[in-house]
């Protein structure tokens, strides 16, 4: 048993503080110099995490108390991305559950919560942002021990100790009207409440992969826990799978632990340590690395399956070519190889032609993410409509269910169960949340939120929150209506011109600007009615030198909608798709030609 070691998880909902409470505690700890320039959200290493504010990838950390070094791991808080925390759960011995003082368990919380309860972990409650104007902390605390009942929490779990914070000032008290002064009182209550790591020590070396990546200089890295035994670099280790099979033989080439943000390398680990490994060539997330003389593998939770897939393909539109370096299907059929060995949440198909691939994922937010990453990297593509993966059960096809949770003023709330029904959700909670908001709950087809955040973030003026996790899966709930109007389809190929432009605004919404290059199939506008329309957004004003009044008003064009990754990926339809460039994102027809178009047509029908 190691004395001087905890090992602690920090779940929570998205944006509820888990990055900004971390980046205090290592400040408090004394693990930068005073001088030291320190960024914020520490851990959020990754661009898109900087960006977006969100936690993509679970990622240790140490701080070291008194004697005691404390390996925290910080973990997305966005469903989408729930396949990373089922895993390093395993690495944890507890688990701080953060809940925000105004808005209380969200689904996400709901979701972790459960597997660390399922796991035995004896979780410390912080409710985090009191002093926010809206807090209602005792309320909170009231709500968080339902949800603990409601999960079946044994005794040990329901005596969970609770704690008011402000991550990012930096305090945290055990009762509301305590001095706030610091940190401390949370991380003695680490070392008191969560348990050393247990193992036995003289037992063949053993350790859980959970994480992988690659390293610039070492290659592929596994990082995950010691279950038991202790090893030195250069042993001989060996691989195991599930099954029991061996894998891979090979050597400990480097170990590393976590000092902060660094990997600092060492000659020996013991158990408990969280470690990262290289040498390994074909080991993967959920192998057991152990000593040769190892038989059995250690026992890993099975990932939950992906719910929703994209086709991707090569971008074949007359500007292919043009932005990206990366643009031949090899090219991505290798990247997209690769994330799916690293991100066990993401599943990969190819096609019989070897020329279209399909990708598994959790939601709109982790494929659109992988999107966007590939993008950045030079890639050129093109994406589909997202689909819903239905399964077979009992000879009846099944569809994922999600569990949907609206936060929304009152004035709003009759609009949203509107949307909602019409997208066959079925509302299993309503009630009053305090200061003018409601809170409903639904169950929800996972196809029937395809597109549905951005209508409902116009419905609500921009003011409502918008949560969803995967439920489970029920029976086919029939067909649900998609997008109402059609599309402003170019004609021709060439820059499109706001005299043109000018004069289509009647005809609907716009994508595109002066000066925006187009082709003919791509799509530059929304129509106000049901049918596509084709139109010519290349056509200029007739020059002559005769002027009559009426005709030479000013051209006084409406800004174009924008939209993401995400909101473009949901808002085309199944005869479209989306073409991604590292410069562009522009929606087209799945038949650029309008022969080729008629003719789909009429095969469909």
């Amino acid at each position: 048993m190691t004395k001087e070691l905890r090992n602690i998880a920090i779940i929570a909902h998205v944006d509820h503080g888990k990055t900004t409470l971390i980046d205090s505690m290592m400040k408090q700890s004394g693990m930068f110099r005073e001088n030291q320039a320190v960024e914020e959200r520490a851990m959020d290493s990754g661009d898109l995490e900087k960006e977006r504010g969100i936690t993509i990838l679970a990622k240790p950390t140490s701080i070291q108390w008194g004697e005691t070094r404390i390996n925290i791991i910080d973990t997305p808080g966005h469903a989408d991305f729930g396949g990373e925390v089922e895993r390093v759960l395993h690495m944890a011995d507890g688990v701080i559950l953060l809940t925000d003082a105004a808005e209380g368990p969200m689904p996400q919380t709901k979701f972790v919560l459960g597997k660390a309860l399922a796991q035995g972990l004896r979780p410390i409650v912080i409710i985090n942002k009191v002093d926010r104007p809206d807090g209602r902390p005792e309320e909170v605390v009231d709500e968080v021990f339902d949800l603990f009942v409601s999960l079946d929490a044994n005794d040990e779990q329901l005596d969970f100790p609770i704690m008011y914070a402000s991550g990012r000032d930096g305090w945290c008290v055990k009762e509301l009207d305590d001095p706030r002064e610091n940190l401390h009182p949370l991380l003695d209550l680490v070392l008191e409440h969560v348990p050393a790591p247990q193992g036995d020590k003289d037992a063949p070396f053993a350790m859980l992969a959970t994480l992988l990546d690659s390293d610039p200089f070492l290659g592929r890295c596994l990082t995950g826990r010691v279950i038991q035994g202790s090893a030195k670099v250069n042993d001989n280790v060996k691989a195991i799978g599930l099954d029991g099979s061996t894998i891979e033989n090979g050597r400990l080439t480097k170990l590393l632990t976590f000092d902060g943000t660094e990997r600092v390398p060492v000659d020996q680990v013991n158990v408990g340590d969280i470690i990262c490994i290289a040498g390994l060539t074909k080991a993967s997330v959920a192998d057991t690395i152990g000593a040769p003389a190892l038989d059995t593998p250690v026992e890993s939770t099975p990932i939950d399956p992906p719910t929703m897939a994209v086709m991707i393909t090569v971008n074949d539109s007359p500007f292919a070519g043009q932005e990206g370096k990366k643009v031949t299907s090899t090219m991505i059929r290798d990247r997209l190889m690769a994330e799916a060995e690293v991100n066990v949440a993401i599943t990969f198909k190819e096609s019989e032609n070897k020329d279209a691939f399909e990708i598994g994922g959790r939601g709109e937010l982790q494929l659109g993410v992988l999107i966007e990453q590939m993008r950045r990297e030079g890639f050129e593509l093109t994406v589909s409509r997202p689909k819903v993966l239905y399964k077979e059960i009992d000879g009846e096809r099944q569809e994922p269910i999600e569990e949907v949770t609206i936060d929304v003023d009152e004035e709003y709330s009759s609009t949203v169960v509107d949307k909602m029904n019409r997208r066959k959700a079925e509302m299993t909670d309503m009630r009053s949340s305090g200061a003018g908001k409601t809170r409903i709950t639904f169950l929800a087809p996972s196809r029937g939120l395809i597109g549905y955040q951005s209508q409902f973030m116009t419905d609500t003026r921009g003011t409502g929150v918008f949560n969803r996790v995967f439920h489970s899966y029920a029976p086919y709930k029939g067909d649900i209506p998609q997008r109402t109007k059609g599309t402003l389809i170019s004609m021709e190929q060439g820059t499109a011109v706001a005299y043109a432009i000018f004069n289509l605004q009647d005809r609907g919404v716009m994508f595109v600007e002066h000066q925006t290059p187009v082709y003919q199939g791509m799509i530059v506008g929304e129509h106000s009615r049901e049918n596509d329309l084709e139109v010519n957004v290349l056509k200029g004003k007739k020059l002559t030198n005769v002027r009559a009044s009426g005709t030479d008003d000013a051209v006084t064009l409406t800004p174009p909608r924008k939209m993401s990754l995400e909101d473009m990926m949901a808002y085309i339809n199944d005869d479209e798709l989306l073409e991604v460039t590292p410069t562009s994102l522009r929606l087209r027809k799945f038949h650029l030609c309008p022969h080729e178009r008629k003719k789909a047509a009429r095969a469909a029908s």
